[in-house]
């Protein structure tokens, strides 16, 4: 398994930890008071803060276990990426006409961030995918 591989299994279990225990931190809180007035904002930016941290940490970690691979790419490598980045970027965009469709019906701005923040782990979680996919299957064809 490459390096490249790698940061994409990374990327795709911290996307998936970080947006769980962002979930779990606000829906216990919102059992005591109402949600829009819990402190989703302070849980969202140290989830945020705490998966590129436990990111970057992990990635070393991996490195630092499989030296001789660590930041090697390849042709293959930068096209997996760039694919991945390109299914990614869909989730984005999906998520940022969601949250200015919000902005529009004067919704609170616990939906609009809320909105922003599930776009961004939709990308990484999805693109990762799509690397992982590539990596074991080979790029489509189309």
């Amino acid at each position: 398994m490459s390096s490249e591989e790698k940061s994409a299994w990374v990327l795709l279990v911290v996307a998936i930890a970080g947006y769980a225990t962002y979930l779990v931190l606000v829906a216990s809180e919102a059992a005591s008071v109402p949600l829009l007035e819990s402190g989703w904002a302070t849980w969202m930016l140290w989830t945020i803060g705490g998966g590129i941290v436990g990111g970057i940490v992990v990635n070393i970690v991996v490195g630092i276990f499989s030296p001789k691979d660590a930041g090697k790419k390849d042709q293959r490598d930068r096209e997996i990426t760039r694919f991945g980045d390109s299914v990614g970027q869909s989730f984005v965009v999906i998520g940022g006409v969601g949250a200015l469709i919000l902005a529009m019906l004067e919704a609170p701005y616990f939906w609009i961030a809320n909105a922003i923040y599930l776009a961004f782990v939709l990308s990484a979680v999805l693109g990762s995918i799509a690397r992982v996919v590539a990596y074991r299957r080979g790029l489509p064809t189309w």
